[in-house]
């Protein structure tokens, strides 16, 4: 089997075929014409056996049956031979990395290269934004260095700038969206029970007392942390099924309100005060992800692939609040049988704003690169009259949050700094040739920019049934050529804090009153107001003063942990930096909410 990495140097087999040389780039090389074999493109190869096979690749090993470690030894002499060779090489780059320290780029340099960026924090950042204070610090050598290129980024974000231009989307036919998802449309019903302010309705359970609802539920199939929540809805089922004419049937809800995103702004402190009140009911797991990856099969975008989620399975994270609404329609039925059932339902999945990642693997009639079909659409075909809050908050302070939160080793404001310089640069290329909204959601933008610091030779992935070996510490040449990031690397994620796109897009399909828009910096402020705004939104009834208390005084969730504070803020250039490219965005979005606030001037 032939391995073959595109645009890298090459070594090439002396097989008859090619003549024994390394070809590079702007050096001798092999001419493309005289090698079929890689019919024009730089390779990676070598013989092992007489087998052609990529010199640096990841190393799969079949495992059988009840196999023990020991079958490792087994290996044919080629495979042995291999082994050893990317030992040797691993250790080679580590002892590089070791040698040349943390600041210095090991064997391989980053194919987007600026010059170093880093400076002294002007600001101490915190996740609650009302504590973010100045204070005076020293400029370091490489500080001067990184203010002098400043000029070189800002000419990238001109160029990103001059080139930005809302245009309105096309929606798609509603017999479009059905022929997508043919299952979706024919389990969730077009109408729905008149006497519940969730849209619920009751379908019929062909199961015995004896059959487990939730068998095949992916949910807890992939995650043993719901188990347990799954085990007392299992126990309560069959007690809260409807009975007539010999038939079962269980009610199935869907949310009445999403609180759509954004990540890092604030959404898991909502979520968490927000379920206090005695007449919301939230999923099973506070964000299943269903609308934007797992109905596509996707959990991690790096892991590829799995079983889509039939939409039977997200039905099933309501079921707790189903029982209690439907317990509220039996006892109301025997009263008041037009009485409205007040619990609601909710979902916060940080990820429905924004993620349309998977589009680009299911959609193939896109126009110009731009996703035929968005998260949006569909749930507008099944509730029209949804509510969706969001939470935002500065897309500065967003991105380095975020970029906090979800890196897992390496993390500075140096390292950042650069993460950023990538991230404009491969922004700024998509722009040269597509539309704002084809760059925006465009996951391989995200996808093609390397880790700018080295992984730990940790990286161990076994994917059943086989097991790969991620060679670090060189992620450039052995995890990201290989299409295999290195676990604990993560990209900046720019396209996130482009609030203005994504809201607009929304807003082609839901009324701007069905929106309730918060700023976290308020939130931080003033808790209290910000509850009460969002229990008019969603009519809520009022609470006792304990409850009341209870709500407003409980400590902030998910705040920026204690390890991630003592690495100090991003630097003050690329501060000014992120300010520059989202100043545009931020200010259309201030101008469709008619509020300043959205615009994060900063004085």
């Amino acid at each position: 089997m032939r391995h073959c990495l595109n645009g890298c140097t090459g070594l090439i087999p002396d097989d008859g075929s090619h003549t024994g040389q390394v070809g590079c780039r702007g050096g001798p090389a092999h001419s493309p014409q005289a090698c079929p074999t890689c019919q024009g493109e730089d390779r990676i190869l070598f013989r092992v056996d007489s087998k052609q096979m990529n010199l640096l690749a990841v190393l799969e090993v079949r495992t059988d049956g009840n196999e023990s470690w020991g079958g490792l030894l087994r290996f044919r002499k080629g495979r042995r031979w291999s082994l050893i060779f990317g030992l040797i090489i691993m250790t080679l780059v580590m002892a590089s990395y070791m040698l040349s320290g943390a600041r210095q780029e090991l064997l391989i340099p980053s194919p987007f290269h600026y010059g170093g960026f880093p400076s002294n924090p002007g600001l101490t950042d915190t996740e609650n934004p009302g504590d973010t204070k100045e204070h005076a610090h020293q400029p370091s050598v490489s500080n001067v260095s990184y203010v002098k290129d400043y000029p070189s980024i800002k000419l990238i974000i001109d160029s990103i700038t001059a080139r930005i231009e809302f245009t309105p989307r096309q929606l798609p036919d509603l017999e479009d969206l059905r022929k997508q998802e043919g299952h979706m449309f024919s389990v969730i019903p077009s109408k729905f029970l008149p006497n519940s302010k969730s849209p619920c309705w009751y379908e019929e359970f062909s199961g015995r007392n004896t059959t487990d609802p939730y068998l095949t539920n992916s949910y807890v199939l992939y995650s043993k942390r719901f188990r347990s929540t799954f085990d007392a809805l299992r126990k309560a089922f069959w007690g809260h099924l409807s009975h007539a004419d010999g038939k079962h049937f269980r009610l199935r809800c869907l949310p009445h309100f999403y609180i759509i995103g954004q990540p890092k702004c604030g959404t898991t402190d909502l979520y968490d005060r927000l379920r206090l009140h005695p007449e919301v009911k939230f999923s099973a797991i506070k964000e299943p992800h269903w609308w934007t990856r797992k109905r596509f099969g996707i959990v991690r975008l790096r892991d590829g692939l799995r079983d889509r989620y039939p939409v039977e399975d997200y039905l099933d994270l309501f079921d707790l609040a189903a029982h209690q609404i439907h317990q509220g329609l039996q006892a109301s039925a025997a009263q008041e049988r037009n009485k409205m059932n007040d619990i609601i339902v909710g979902e916060a999945s940080a990820s429905t704003m924004w993620d349309n990642n998977a589009w680009t693997f299911f959609y193939d009639n896109s126009t110009a690169g731009e996703p035929p079909f968005l998260t949006q659409d569909f749930i507008h075909a099944f509730q029209p009259n949804a509510k969706l809050i969001v939470m935002l908050r500065d897309p500065v302070e967003r991105l380095y949050s975020d970029y906090l939160y979800f890196a897992s080793s390496n993390k500075s404001a140096d390292d950042f700094h650069e993460k950023v310089t990538e991230a404009l640069q491969l922004f700024e290329n998509c722009m040269l040739d597509y539309s704002l909204r084809a760059c925006v959601y465009n996951n391989t933008l995200n996808n093609a920019m390397p880790p700018s610091r080295p992984c730990l030779p940790w990286a161990v992935v076994f994917p059943r049934p086989w097991f790969a070996v991620c060679w670090a510490p060189a992620p450039r040449l052995l995890c990201y050529l290989s299409s295999l990031p290195c676990p604990g690397t993560r990209e900046v994620r720019l396209q996130v804090g482009l609030y203005a796109v994504y809201l607009l897009d929304w807003l082609t399909v839901f009324s701007k009153d069905q929106f309730l828009i918060l700023r976290l910096e308020d939130h931080a402020s003033n808790v209290k107001y910000t509850m009460h705004k969002v229990f008019r939104f969603l009519n809520l009834g009022p609470l006792s003063e304990k409850q009341e208390a209870l709500l407003t005084k409980s400590p902030a969730s998910n705040v920026r942990r204690p390890e991630d504070r003592s690495l100090g803020p991003m630097w003050p250039v690329t501060h000014k930096i992120l300010q520059d490219f989202y100043g545009p965005f931020n200010a259309r979005l201030a101008r469709v909410l008619a509020d300043e606030a959205f615009a994060w001037k900063t004085p």
